[in-house]
């Protein structure tokens, strides 16, 4: 094979070792220019007077080798068919063993560990649900599914408490009759809500002219309602009761008080 330098255009006799050597960069004898010796290669010289080789056209796709002369082998070295030459029957042998697909095994279930994670499941429900319960208790969503299922087994759940739905009437403040340095404090409540719900805690605030907190009590339904049947039942929709508070006198200071539903 032959190569020319594209500085001095000597050409020069080149073996495949050579090329191998570097992969093609060489460096010239006569002009020490470094340069790509594949870009010229040609098997033999023109017959003419040669001037300068033609460089081998270059498209990116690598050419694909289509006729093997040899295959080495562990211990062995095996010649090989030209491909136009091999037997019909290898052209159309099964497939390699790698390609071949497994034969699945059916998969079998296990039904202990189903059942126990579907139990653990339903345990994990139940827990937080149980966190919830209050405000599963109030939603109006789950509170018809679960009125439902009451019905179904006969069980009975605590009243809905929806404060935003209880309006303050009208409200008192007197001294107590017979309770030195006491107070009575008397409201009128009424339920704005289309169910029955539970009486609510009652903060009661008592504050000066400058809006200054003196004094603070929540009272819960049995200590603001003598009925504990009517606790039991609850408000029900459109109702009023009538509440009434015994507190301690703060003093001449506490001109204002101001009623909070929890």
């Amino acid at each position: 094979m032959y190569t020319q330098c594209p500085e001095c255009l000597t050409i020069y006799k080149i073996g495949g070792a050579v090329l191998a050597q570097s992969h093609g960069s060489v460096r010239c004898g006569h002009c020490t220019a470094v340069f790509d010796a594949l870009r010229t290669l040609v098997d033999q010289l023109p017959n003419e007077q040669v001037q300068r080789l033609e460089p081998n056209a270059v498209d990116g796709t690598p050419p694909q080798l289509s006729v093997p002369a040899l295959r080495p082998a562990v211990g062995q070295q095996t010649l090989l068919f030209d491909p136009d030459e091999r037997p019909t029957r290898a052209r159309r042998g099964g497939t390699p063993a790698f390609a071949r697909a497994r034969r699945m095994r059916p998969a079998t279930r296990n039904w202990p560990w189903t059942l126990g994670a579907s139990g653990l499941l339903l345990c994990l429900l139940a827990q937080i649900g149980y966190a919830e319960r209050a405000t599963l208790l109030d939603d109006a969503r789950a509170r018809l599914v679960l009125d439902r299922v009451c019905d179904t087994f006969g069980c009975r759940l605590p009243l809905r408490h929806e404060p935003a739905k209880l309006e303050l009437l009208s409200r008192d403040i007197r001294p107590h009759p017979s309770v030195a340095n006491a107070l009575i404090i008397s409201a009128t409540l009424r339920n704005d809500a289309a169910f029955a719900q539970a009486f609510p805690a009652v903060e009661i605030s008592l504050s000066d002219l400058d809006e200054n907190r003196i004094a603070m009590r929540r009272f819960l339904p049995q200590e603001y309602l003598g009925d504990a049947h009517g606790i039991a039942t609850g408000l029900a929709p459109g109702a009023t009761a009538a509440l009434v508070f015994e507190v301690a006198d703060p003093g001449k200071n506490a001109v204002a008080f101001e009623f909070k539903f929890l």
